[in-house]
């Protein structure tokens, strides 16, 4: 499978989408001043502790306190509170981790008032984003995350992903990370440790227990609220959780991105640099890759399959719906029980991207096609299944109900991907009604030079529909050449097909929207 990661950076965010065999999969956005991203490690404040809840809200410096429940606390937490308390007071260089006394794992029945009171400092884990009103919720079972392993400080055990099928991998692999562990860590292995020589998972825990000395030290200076570890960008993650063999390239349109990526890159898989590239086209990175009409043709309400099938997606406070439809998918020659089985599995396919590619979490109900034989129910529930196993994100899935329903759990962390394809005409606002279309070149012009004259902006960029740049620049004395002896300024005009037909927009020489 030919895997590309494509990056957009612009001045407010970073989206990455992720494409197999050309077709978009994954879709994500980062705000460039997210301070609160799933993985970040904060030391912060208990406020206010519920009985009730057997929960508490800690001040992480986000506007809403974050949640954090009795069961998120992990079995070690009076360890790490300990060994928190010596770090502030600037004590933990004379006792590493391994001269370390744990303390006595909490019960799991317990009450959190036994373990965290107001105003104690704490170190937490972001677990999932602000998502709408709600603050972050956190853990205080801090785990880091590198290429192979996972490291969980004051844990002793070695667990294996459970995608690793083989007994004997699984044994091999717990014997040599036994051999190299140190004292008072615990560790994961990661699926794509799988194969892996000892030298290979040795450098990745010298580079994880470093990473957790490098926060004990910050801890020494350090007052609640405050980050301790920013998790890595989320196209650096996503290319250490996802990078393998089939990856061919990385193209980014941001040259500080580039070098960063490039060098993570060369230090997860030394040889492969050369897969990240640096786009330079004057066409928007998107546009150019097929990534901006997959977006528009993806979201939204309804969704169309190749066949002339189509998905109907609905979103409540509670879950999420997706209906299927055959829609003009009929072959006649095959009866009504053969044709509702392959618009199902040609659903489930679409349905399972569908999931990726919206980051849709918390429950699903999805109304498949009814079909009376038993065989085809599970025929479908297997394809599920096999189409969900591509997912990096924790699921579950039920068979089909009598009534033809499938229901799914998948994990939620962040915010779900919503791309709005109905725009708002830019010609009327809405309204209906617009202004002649004689005059569109003269209101193009009248703010030309306002910006001109008035602005004094230099090296402005216009961007327009394909046919209003074409109107502009074609021509031997075209209207730019027009501008440029009037105004004595070179006006780049760039087309852009996501644009409507009246749709313009001006643009700095950092290439910022300029509001008119």
């Amino acid at each position: 499978m030919n895997k590309e990661l494509i990056i957009n950076s612009d001045s407010a965010e970073v989206v990455i989408a992720l494409t197999e065999d050309k077709e978009l999969v994954e879709l994500h956005k980062e705000k460039k001043n997210n301070n609160y991203s799933v993985g970040d490690i904060y030391l912060g404040r208990v406020k206010k502790i519920i009985s009730g809840l057997n929960a508490a809200f800690v001040d992480v410096g986000y506007e809403r306190d974050a949640f954090l429940h009795y069961l998120d606390l992990g079995s070690q937490v009076n360890s790490l509170n300990k060994y928190t308390k010596l770090a502030i007071g600037g004590k933990t260089r004379a006792l590493p981790m391994e001269d370390f006394i744990a303390e006595d794992d909490i019960e799991k029945t317990g009450k959190i008032t036994n373990v965290l009171s107001v105003n104690q400092p704490i170190l937490v884990q972001i677990a999932k984003e602000p998502i709408s009103t709600k603050g972050p919720r956190i853990t205080s079972e801090i785990s880091l995350a590198g290429r192979y392993l996972v490291l969980v400080p004051f844990s002793n055990r070695i667990s294996v992903s459970q995608k690793i099928k083989n007994p004997e991998e699984k044994s091999r692999l717990k014997r040599l990370v036994q051999s190299i562990k140190p004292k008072n860590f615990g560790v994961i292995i990661r699926t794509i440790a799988e194969g892996k020589m000892v030298a290979e998972l040795d450098a990745d825990l010298k580079e994880l227990t470093a990473k957790w000395y490098r926060i004990v030290e910050k801890l020494k200076s350090s007052q609640p609220p405050r980050m301790i570890l920013g998790e890595l960008n989320r196209s650096s993650a996503m290319l250490r959780d996802l990078f393998n063999e089939s990856f061919n390239a990385v193209h980014v349109n941001d040259p500080v991105l580039y070098e960063e990526i490039r060098d993570y890159v060369a230090s997860i898989a030394p040889g492969k640099s050369d897969i990240v590239k640096l786009y330079t086209n004057k066409a928007p990175i998107f546009e150019y890759f097929g990534v901006e009409k997959q977006i528009k043709s993806y979201f939204g309400k309804i969704v169309s399959i190749k066949s002339g099938a189509y998905l109907i997606i609905e979103h409540t406070e509670a879950l999420h719906v997706i209906d299927v439809n055959s829609g003009h998918r009929i072959k006649s020659e095959s009866n009504q029980e053969t044709n509702a089985l392959e618009v199902n599995l040609e659903a489930a396919k679409e349905i399972a991207r569908q999931l990726r590619l919206r980051d849709i979490g918390g429950i699903i109900v999805v109304d498949f096609i009814d079909m009376t034989n038993p065989a085809n129910r599970r025929k479908l529930f297997e394809q599920m299944k096999e189409e969900m196993k591509k997912d990096r994100a924790k699921h579950n899935i039920l068979p089909p109900s009598k009534f033809g329903l499938v229901q799914i759990t998948r994990q939620r962390v962040r915010t779900e991907t919503n791309v709005e394809i109905l725009e708002k005409c830019p010609a009327c606002g809405g309204t209906g009604e617009i202004k002649p279309s004689i005059i569109f070149i003269d209101e193009i012009e009248n703010n030309l030079k306002y910006l001109i004259h008035e602005q004094n902006e230099k090296n402005l960029t216009i961007r327009v529909h394909p046919f209003v740049y074409a109107y502009i620049v074609k021509g031997f004395f075209n209207l730019r050449w027009k501008w440029m002896l009037k105004y004595k300024k070179w006006i780049k005009v760039k087309p852009s097909v996501s644009y409507h037909f009246l749709e313009y927009r001006f643009f700095n020489k950092q290439d910022d929207e300029i509001k008119l």
